[in-house]
């Protein structure tokens, strides 16, 4: 399910919206205990490999799986990354965000706003 939205220009490496996205997560309810604030793991693939993001994370105490550039293979993160492509997919699947028609980011947002809530009500209901 989505849990923080967010948009940006073609020319806007992915690696910049990582921590607005992050910030964006609302306190989730829990059984027990407080809400919980943050995320408690991250995965991501190789366009995030960078040390500011590792330390941010660090210092939010989020712990990361980052596939390092070079080093490792993301294909490990494969059966955690088909379920980002997946609600992609069904944010791809409504008609209205397929192709941009609006000319205003905040409305264009607010499209996607709706069709994650419908995303999130589908799986709650079926």
């Amino acid at each position: 399910m989505p849990l923080s939205l967010g948009i940006s220009g073609a020319n806007v490496h992915d690696s910049q919206g990582l921590e607005p996205l992050v910030r964006g997560i609302p306190p989730i309810r829990s059984r027990r205990g407080p809400r919980r604030r943050r995320p408690t793991k991250l995965h991501a693939d190789k366009g995030y490999d960078y040390d500011h993001l590792r330390r941010w994370l660090r210092e939010r105490g989020i712990r990361h799986r980052i596939a390092r550039k070079g080093i490792e293979s993301s294909t490990r993160l494969g059966r955690h990354r088909w379920v980002v492509e997946r609600t992609v997919s069904w944010l791809a699947g409504c008609r209205r965000l397929h192709r941009r028609y609006e000319r205003k980011a905040e409305h264009f947002l607010a499209f996607v706003g709706i069709a994650a809530a419908l995303i999130g009500y589908r799986r709650l209901t079926g």
